[in-house]
């Protein structure tokens, strides 16, 4: 039988939670440099009994907590960062912020991870171990986990009797739309993509739109390149590996009677695995390369490296499952069949420690997750009854975690 009493603590803190992820959705910001953010978490986290950083590159804030007794030490993860984009959801406490949205919901991933920090604080003297609490930024595209690696977030020497306590496990969550509301969904393994970004640049000879032959057009070469590099994705890639490229944007010409220069595909190249990763990158390179010879065209591309892969330890995915079930209840948690192919730079955190990330299901209420507006939707609503199974699901993890003496499950 699950074990109830964290979530009904989880639900005391429930409403302060709510407020906290109000006042952030309302005021959203972009990328590593997030004072009103960093400012608003410091203040929720003042009255408790850790010690708190912030970052010099960033508006990072990493805040510990340390037990009454030595132990292990787990980190726990809650990115801040909105995105540059309209918010249409007529929330009354929707963004204030032209053109920028909590749309991926790391507002609620903030207001979680405060709760957390609040239940561990009232059990410190029963703590063998220390939490790491860490609010980061820059998590959309911005590589706000890196940056705060660069600036020694596992770095936590010892406790303060003098023995050594190093990251043991981290564990995230991350909240959506497309589960039922207050379920974790997780999979061992492979858990994200990879993101990179394609840049090609064709470069053809300019000229009047009534003699082609005397130009060199380089919009039909890149109408070309796209459809050939999605047929080499097809054809090149093993299916049970996958990768998926997208176009979108094609930039070219000023005007209709005009033969444009150049021409510039903007896309994203996404894999499971680093072999199709690099698999693709060449391929990219190749046929682009190739379809612009065949038209004396001159194609540059340039390949720039975002997320690796997110991959979950699978002795942690196990182990956070587990506790996840013992919590909420086995209708309640989910083994995922299959990775998605959105990308997640806490993969950074686990090439470094043993550990995990879920999906927090927080479909509204009354809707169907497999029609609910999704994530980077202008549109998107989640239920916030489900920050109670994430505040709670943070905190047990990390007493879990602390209980095993920081072991990494097998």
């Amino acid at each position: 039988m699950p074990d109830h009493s964290l979530l009904h603590e989880a639900r005391d803190v429930l409403p302060e939670a709510v407020r906290l992820r109000r006042r952030l959705h309302a005021r959203p910001e972009v990328g590593l440099d997030l004072p009103f953010t960093q400012e608003t978490v410091l203040t929720a986290l003042a009255d408790l009994p850790l010690t708190v950083a912030t970052g010099s590159s960033t508006s990072s804030v990493v805040a510990t907590l340390e037990g009454a007794r030595p132990g292990p030490t787990v980190l726990l993860r809650g990115d801040m960062d909105a995105l540059p984009m309209p918010e249409d959801t007529g929330l009354p406490y929707a963004s204030e912020i032209d053109g920028t949205m909590h749309a991926c919901g790391h507002d609620t991933h903030v207001a979680m991870l405060a709760g957390a920090a609040e239940l561990l604080a009232s059990r410190r003297n029963d703590l063998a171990g220390r939490v790491v609490l860490m609010f980061q930024p820059g998590e959309e595209g911005h590589h706000g986990a890196r940056f705060m690696l660069e600036e020694g977030l596992l770095d936590v020497g010892p406790l303060s009797d003098g023995s050594p306590s190093p990251v043991s496990g981290a564990f995230a969550l991350h909240i959506t739309s497309l589960f039922p509301s207050g379920t974790i969904n997780l999979r061992g393994g492979t858990m994200m993509a990879s993101s990179d970004t394609m840049r090609i640049v064709v470069r053809g000879r300019g000229g009047h739109a009534s003699a082609p032959h005397q130009a060199l057009d380089p919009i039909p070469v890149a109408c070309e390149i796209v459809q050939a590099i999605q047929t080499m994705v097809t054809r090149r890639v093993d299916v049970f590996d996958p990768g998926v490229i997208t176009v979108a944007q094609i930039t070219a010409g000023t005007t209709s009677n005009v033969i444009p220069e150049t021409a510039v595909i903007l896309g994203t190249i996404r894999a499971v695995s680093e072999r199709t990763r690099n698999r693709l990158h060449g391929g990219v390179r190749r046929v682009a390369e190739g379809v612009g010879a065949a038209h004396e065209a001159a194609v540059e591309v340039d390949v720039e490296l975002g997320y690796p892969v997110t991959i979950n330890d699978l002795g942690y995915a196990g182990f956070a499952s587990a506790v996840a079930t013992d919590l909420l209840g086995i209708g309640r948690v989910t083994s995922m069949p299959a990775p998605v192919m959105g990308a997640e730079d806490f993969s950074y955190v686990l090439q470094e420690v043993p550990g995990a990330i879920a999906f927090l299901g927080a479909a509204p209420p009354g809707v169907d997750p497999r029609r609910a507006a999704p994530n980077h939707s202008n549109r998107v609503l989640f239920d916030e009854d489900a920050m109670a199974a994430g505040i709670a699901m943070y905190t047990q993890m990390a007493l879990a975690h602390l209980a095993t003496g920081g072991a990494v499950p097998n």
